[in-house]
């Protein structure tokens, strides 16, 4: 197996989503200021949840995800198709590029638990023999885990003492959102491979309106901190679950999927911009 198969396999268009939860929204919701730029560690850690910890999430999730995949259209364009004969290979890349890290996570227990549940809920998600992606509502909470609990590391790595714990439940609130409306464009094939997923669950128009509900939620119980972030995201996010009900086809609903990461990207910055400002005492 080719690294840059490797790399397709860890989602690039999705690096940012557990990098800049690190680095950006957890080392500035700390609101120490800058000093952990001058940790090694921080630095060490940005790289790892900006690659190994995505082959990790992703090259699990691929591996026990073949039955299913195979009859995913999307699956061997859009995104890699591993196939059994490619998995042992696979698991030595996701072995050789997390288990030195382990070594290096500091002798904290906050620390400790947070990068341990972002290991657990990132592998469990998909494998046995918890396997949580075929378990609606457990699958949203594995998912939702390993985001927050990356950004509750980088806050604490950064030097924040008190547990952030609104941050939080808005964090699960949204990624719970995120990961429910990801699983609406793959309806066909998870039914096909007799997966269940909160969207066969409650079908995909309800789960489109819970994801609406839970963005707003989690954009309320952030706005003290974030305002702008808050009601920009607030109105992004509603303009996206809107234009996803009106979708007709599958296809049209796939499109505006396909946007999905940028607008993420995009709602993060936002974020990052207004810790950075909170940081340097604009406001």
């Amino acid at each position: 197996m080719q690294i840059q198969e490797v790399l397709k396999i860890s989602r690039p268009r999705f690096w940012l989503y557990e990098a800049a939860t690190f680095a950006f929204i957890g080392a500035l919701g700390a609101l120490q200021g800058f000093g952990f730029v001058y940790d090694w560690r921080f630095w060490l850690f940005t790289l790892y949840f900006l690659i190994p910890a995505n082959i990790l999430i992703y090259g699990i999730n691929d591996i026990f995800d073949y039955e299913t995949d195979k009859l995913n259209p999307k699956k061997g364009t859009y995104e890699a198709l591993v196939t059994p004969e490619k998995q042992k290979q696979l698991w030595l890349w996701i072995i050789l590029n997390n288990i030195p890290f382990l070594f290096f996570v500091p002798k904290s227990t906050p620390l400790l638990i947070s990068f341990f549940i972002f290991i657990f809920c990132a592998t469990f998600y998909s494998a046995y023999p918890i396997r949580a992606k075929a378990k609606p509502v457990i699958d949203s909470l594995f998912s939702a885990g390993h985001y927050v609990a990356t950004g509750v590391f980088g806050y604490f790595l950064a030097g924040g003492t008190a547990t952030p714990t609104i941050p939080i439940v808005a964090g699960m609130l949204w990624a719970i959102a995120m990961h429910a409306y990801s699983a609406v464009p793959d309806i066909k094939a998870d039914t096909e491979a007799k997966l269940k997923t909160i969207a066969i669950l409650i079908g995909g128009k309800n789960t489109i309106y819970l994801c609406w509900i839970l963005y707003l939620t989690s954009a309320y119980l952030v706005n003290y901190a974030i305002p702008v972030a808050s009601i920009l995201g607030s109105l992004t996010y509603s303009y996206v679950m809107y234009k996803s009900l009106q979708a007709k086809t599958d296809d049209e609903l796939f499109k505006v999927y396909t946007y999905f990461p940028w607008i993420n990207s995009a709602i993060g910055a936002l974020i990052s911009i207004e810790l950075l400002a909170k940081n340097l005492n604009f406001f």
